[in-house]
Formats: C-alpha cells, structure tokens, sequence
C-alpha cells in the first residue's frame, strides 16, 4: 500500500463522507500499538469501500443519463483521424471536461451520420465518470415531455428535473416544431441553467445551423432572442464531409440469369 497510509485513509473518509469519525485514527493506532501491517490493512479496507461506492455512484448515474451501457459511445471509440482542419485539438481536448467546469455551452452542427451524437454521448458519459450528473434526450422527446407535463399540471416539477444536472444534452435539434407553451418552457430550461454555478453545459446537436434554430420555435421575438442564452458563452463545432455510416456494410454485387422453361435439356 502507500508510504503514507493515514494521509490516504483520510482521503478515503473524506470521499465517503466520514471523515470526522476516523480524525482520530493515528492515534488510536498508536495507544493500540497498531502494527504497519495493521494500518496497512485498514487502509485497504478503506480503499475497498471507496472504490465500492464509486462503482454505486457511476452506476446510478448512468442509468440516471440515459446514455447507451451496451455499445457506448466514448472518446475512445471516437475514429478522431477521420476528423480534420486546423482547431482539430479543440475537439480532442473535450475529454478533460475544462469546457463543462468553466460553463460553456456546446453545439456539434453538420450532416446525418459524422459523429455529431456520438461526441455528445461521450462528453457526458466522461461527465458520468467523474461523478457529474448528466441526462440525455433527444429534442422530440423534450417536446412531448413538455406537452405531458402541461397536460397532466407537472411543467414545474419537468423543469426543476432538467435544470439541475451538470450536463443536459440535447440531441437533433431541427426536427420538431415546439409550439409557444412548450417554446417557453424551453427558454425556461435555459434562463435558469444559464444563472448556475459551474459546472454546468448544455450540448446540443443538430443538422441546422443554429441562425436557423428559431424556426423550429414558436413566440415573440422577445422570446425567441433567448436563444442567445445558448450561445453567449458556447463552442460550435461544425462539420463537413461524408458520413461515417455504412462504413462496415458490405455490397455483394449478383448476376441472375434467365431460365427457360422449354429447354428439355
């Protein structure tokens, strides 16, 4: 184990939440004329426990996310070679999370199929991994949800739920039209997410340039300049090119010849 047990076994506590019960270890090591193997042994238990509930909190936040457990998308999986031009770091440097800790708002923009929710699942899948609420769903679903919510009376309780993760992901945006109760519950979402403490980030994805994105909300212009919200601090990754899709389908190419009933041969 470590060279300096009791600092690591506070570290542990400290994680845990505990760590005014074991301030007074070292001295209870000492009265009890605790072997090095002794405390050594105590600080794997420690270890032991903390690692334990990390692996319950990252579960509880993935299932939380709604990002995909089976086949998930990360960084890792991420073909970044396929990605070109010359702020190509910038998108490799997401994974430290430096935009989710600083609040900046993130959009990935381009055409079906390059890599646009993928970048998104992993940013908050490695936002899930460093114990960082995120939540995930595509914006037809936050459509209905709304719709749902004023329907059944729950438009508050909606809200507060989608202002409190760190990180709120919304996918697709272009392809459903939110009408002026659902658009002003929308701006809802962002004017109070935009008042958070770090860290906080909403990504969105989109097939649309976002100088478009009012076209697919209903209201005032009042209302609709909340869109800046979104962007007054924010990164938007644009892309151009072919379609990472079908990369791994396989085109077999057949001939088929006619057949003559009459040939008795």
């Amino acid at each position: 184990m470590s060279d300096r047990p009791f600092d690591s076994i506070a570290g542990y506590a400290k994680y845990l939440g505990i760590e005014k019960y074991v301030g007074k270890l070292p001295a209870f090591a000492y009265q009890n004329n605790l072997t090095p193997e002794a405390v050594s042994s105590l600080e794997l238990v420690m270890k032991h426990i903390r690692d334990t509930k990390q692996e319950v909190v990252l579960e509880t936040l993935l299932n939380f996310s709604r990002l995909p457990k089976v086949n998930p998308k990360t960084f890792e999986n991420f073909d970044f070679d396929r990605i070109h031009g010359k702020n190509v770091d910038r998108l490799k440097n997401l994974p430290s999370l430096s935009a989710v800790y600083s609040g900046k708002n993130l959009a990935f923009i381009g055409p079906p199929g390059v890599g646009k929710t993928h970048l998104a699942m992993a940013l908050g899948r490695e936002c899930c991994m460093r114990e960082l609420k995120t939540y995930f769903l595509k914006a037809s679903e936050l459509n209905q949800r709304f719709t749902d919510a004023r329907k059944y009376g729950r438009s508050g309780s909606v809200v507060n739920g989608l202002v409190k993760p760190t990180c709120l992901i919304i996918d697709e945006i272009g392809h459903c039209i939110f009408d002026r109760e659902n658009t002003r519950l929308f701006f809802d979402v962002i004017d109070r997410r935009y008042s958070k403490d770090a860290p906080n980030c909403m990504i969105f994805t989109s097939n649309r340039e976002p100088n478009t994105w009012a076209e697919y909300f209903t209201g005032d212009d009042d209302l609709l300049c909340s869109l800046d919200r979104i962007f007054d601090d924010a990164s938007v990754f644009i892309f151009n090119g072919e379609s990472y899709r079908g990369r791994k389908c396989e085109t077999i190419k057949l001939e088929a010849g006619g057949f003559n009933l009459n040939n008795s041969n």
